[in-house]
């Protein structure tokens, strides 16, 4: 199983962070590693003194797909879920300073939150998904699948013209707007819709 990430798919996002709105979608990936399941706490790590929360509509893959045509691409995915991307910003501050990748930001430990999933045959319309993230019990992050610059079925075209997809993957599909920094003592509810999908404390 592997982690694969979608960067800056939403506008207003990729404005708050003075990046520029990209032509293709930009991909990172992380390691099963940095899955961290079942409701546990965070453990804020040592080496960073700014890490921010990044909450994620997340892709569950069900079949193994390369080179995945656009019409077909809606059946390498089952099931919807909801994530956060933890983000150590002042590593990666430094590293795209130097041109370099964005791993040690990115692909630490525990860093890749899943919460439950949803059969995709729930959603009545999957360009119409509401979703969110509470902070200590106020919703600091709000989105709709809808504003993506590229929607699921893109990013799968996309993704497995480099990468082959295998049952059990999942594809992080990027965070609008209000991204910010976590401190010990915070909790974290995720949702999508009314549903609670994920609560996350910080430690």
């Amino acid at each position: 199983m592997k982690v694969i990430a979608v960067g800056r798919n939403y506008a207003d996002h990729a404005k708050e962070l003075n990046n520029p709105v990209p032509a293709s979608p930009v991909i990172f990936m992380k390691p099963d590693t940095a899955i961290l399941k079942d409701n546990k706490d965070f453990y804020y790590p040592d080496f960073s003194t700014d890490i921010h929360y990044e909450v994620e509509l997340v892709l569950r893959i069900c079949n193994e797909g390369k080179h995945v045509s656009p019409k077909f691409a809606h059946k390498y995915y089952d099931a919807i879920g909801l994530g956060i991307d933890f983000t150590a910003r002042d590593i990666q501050s430094k590293h795209k300073e130097k041109g370099l990748p964005w791993e040690l930001a990115k692909s630490f430990d525990h860093s890749a939150v899943i919460g439950s999933f949803i059969p995709k045959t729930s959603f009545a319309d999957e360009k119409n998904i509401d979703f969110s993230l509470q902070k200590n019990g106020t919703v600091v992050q709000s989105g709709n699948s809808g504003d993506m610059i590229f929607d699921f079925d893109s990013l799968i075209t996309f993704i497995s013209k480099y990468i082959t997809l295998r049952k059990g993957d999942l594809i992080y599909t990027g965070t609008p707007v209000g991204v910010g920094a976590i401190a010990i003592g915070d909790k974290f509810v995720g949702y999508i819709g009314e549903q609670q999908l994920f609560s996350c404390s910080i430690k």
